[in-house]
């Protein structure tokens, strides 16, 4: 069950508008001096500082005019002195900054911003955090349009990450089989894209799309037995169907309770929130519309909603993610000497349902 918020979905899709206009540009050969790619989200940051890696000078003009240099063995004065010196037989240099946020000298890069060189392509890759919005080489870069922020996607957000990567690879995914792999893999694009491109490759050509089947196959996620059909059971407090689901998730080889509990913690949180979504005036229920803004989720997921709210009151409601918070730590080993994940996650479900 995931959120879907329209702000944070658009910002979802400029930040991919802006990496693939970044490596259109490239391939066209429109080159920015300096590239500043900044943020938690290093998957992007990743792909861009790559391509021009490979696709901005030839092999043989790479030998004598492409530096990959990194934030721990250097200072910003020594990126300058490399970033203003000349090409050797091409008509570009390429500077590579990898590891950035180790360089703690960055606001003497304005010195080099107020004239780069023109025969050079600076990429600075400046992960896991940001510069200080306050600092004038963050102005700067703003000024010259340098800097590219990609922030780290939300767990709801993954399906459709998945659906754009899957679309973009000229295939296509089940909604299931999408749900499946983003309860599973979580938040880390890169595992994502890797997984994906393993089941691209598995998956027949005369296949339609990635199937559940196919990802039970080459990922190793069950189809039926996983967190998405978990909440589901919950919600629908078909106690045979969780503990059954349950059992079967626990006894897969390195199973882990983390992502269980995330998708857990989402859903019965947005519960709460929907307590206390007012009725239509002089009715007893619901306008769905309304639920849906307010959750922030999709309409067709709003009737799991009213369904768990007749088998969850508030009171047990707010008892259930207190109950994930402590489950959560204990899976981390707080108050937890011996219990496995297999272990914390019957004893969690059966205190759900009981």
């Amino acid at each position: 069950m995931y959120i879907c918020d329209d702000k944070i979905k658009q910002k979802m899709a400029k930040t991919a508008i802006d990496y693939r206009t970044i490596l259109n540009d490239i391939s066209n050969k429109k080159f920015k001096p300096v590239y500043f790619l900044q943020g938690e989200e290093t998957y992007y940051i990743d792909i861009i500082s790559n391509y021009v890696a490979e696709h901005v000078l030839t092999e043989e003009e790479r030998q004598f005019n492409q530096d990959i240099i990194y934030g721990q063995d250097t200072d910003i004065r020594k990126v300058i002195n490399l970033a203003r010196s000349f090409p050797i037989n091409a008509q570009y240099r390429v500077i590579i900054v990898k590891e950035a946020q180790k360089i703690l000298s960055m606001d003497d890069l304005s010195f080099y911003l107020q004239k780069p060189a023109n025969s050079t392509i600076l990429v600075i890759c400046h992960k896991y955090k940001k510069l200080d919005a306050r600092k004038k080489v963050t102005k700067d870069l703003e000024a010259m349009k340098a800097l590219f922020s990609f922030d780290k996607l939300y767990d709801y957000q993954i399906p459709d990450f998945i659906e754009n990567y899957v679309q973009e690879k000229g295939a296509k995914i089940e909604s299931k089989a999408k749900s499946i792999i983003a309860e599973y893999l979580g938040n880390d694009l890169q595992k994502v894209a890797n997984e994906l491109d393993k089941l691209l490759t598995a998956k027949p050509a005369d296949a339609p799309a990635i199937t559940c089947d196919l990802v039970e196959r080459n990922v190793g996620i069950s189809k039926d037995f996983n967190a998405f059909e978990l909440v589901n059971a919950l919600f629908a407090r078909n106690v045979p169907k969780a503990n059954q689901i349950t059992c079967q998730m626990s006894k897969a080889k390195g199973f882990s309770i983390i992502p269980v509990i995330t998708a857990l913690f989402s859903s019965f949180s947005n519960l709460m929130v929907y307590f206390y979504i007012p009725n239509v005036p002089g009715t007893n229920y619901k306008d769905d519309m309304e639920v849906a803004n307010e959750l922030k989720i999709k309409p067709f997921a709003v009737k799991q909603y009213k369904a768990a709210a007749v088998n969850f009151k508030p009171k047990k409601t707010m008892e259930i993610i207190s109950l994930l918070r402590t489950y959560d730590a204990m899976a981390k080993g707080i108050g937890n000497a011996s219990a496995d994940d297999g272990d914390l996650l019957r004893e969690l479900v059966y205190k759900i349902l009981h």
